[in-house]
């Protein structure tokens, strides 16, 4: 289980291992002109700790024009515009998420948010 105490640089070169090296939202490869960020599915505003397990890689971009959506709202505007948003990348990390929280405890602002994603990612997915 990755050490919840890692800083920013540290969660957001371990999500780009994890996931690989392009934006979760619009695909764009990590390259000069296109900085990697780390963007948190559940909120923090949602109570969405500052864990790898609740952070994907995205573009400045993505995520600045993300804000507070959630992760389900941020994928269907996503393909609105005509990307291709990894979604299995987020049901996954949000799944990890769940397992971290189950373990670790605590986060019970963050929870029914995270539940709410969760089934509204399933549905959305059948």
């Amino acid at each position: 289980m990755p050490d919840p105490a890692l800083d920013r640089a540290a969660r957001l070169t371990l999500a780009i291992a994890r996931d690989g090296p392009d934006c979760t939202w619009c695909r764009r490869p990590f390259t000069g002109h296109v900085t990697p960020t780390t963007d948190h599915l559940v909120p923090k505003v949602k109570g969405g700790p500052s864990w790898l397990e609740n952070e994907v890689a995205a573009c400045r971009r993505c995520n600045r024009e993300r804000g507070h959506l959630s992760p389900t709202d941020w994928l269907a505007e996503c393909e609105r515009r005509g990307w291709r948003p990894d979604t299995d990348r987020v049901a996954r990390v949000l799944d990890s998420l769940a397992g971290a929280i189950a373990a670790r405890g605590g986060q019970r602002r963050a929870r029914p948010y995270l539940a709410g994603q969760q089934r509204r990612l399933n549905h959305t997915n059948r």
